[in-house]
């Protein structure tokens, strides 16, 4: 995240970028890997918005995040099945959209605390 530094990102929004720039790469390459295609990631920071959008595409349209509920969480000390509820918890708003021919793009768009937008 040395970039968004560059670009004087907030240290609350770089910290929290990271975040869900893990949770969205790791899931890309867990469940939307197809052989000879990787994931791409997407940075865009507008300052004077205090708004940071994170887009991660990966090959695998026929796969679509389902966020974790109340009703689907998982039991006791499991390690899986939480990185979307931590995105959710993070971001101000994300979502999902195919990118034909057959991949999809989860976006997350995070805003800067500091600045009340």
């Amino acid at each position: 995240m040395t970039e968004l530094r560059t670009w004087g990102a907030p240290h609350d929004l770089t910290e929290r970028a990271e975040l869900v720039v893990a949770e969205l790469a790791a899931k890309a390459v867990l469940h939307g890997l197809v052989p000879g295609h990787c994931f791409r990631l997407t940075l865009a920071f507008d300052p004077a918005a205090g708004r940071l959008r994170i887009e991660v595409t990966d090959a695998r349209g026929d796969v679509y995040p389902q966020p974790c509920t109340a009703d689907t969480a998982p039991e006791g000390l499991r390690t899986g099945g939480r990185g979307l509820l931590l995105v959710a918890t993070l971001a101000d708003h994300w979502t999902t959209a195919p990118r034909p021919p057959g991949g999809k793009t989860v976006r997350a768009e995070l805003l800067d605390t500091r600045t009340g937008v």
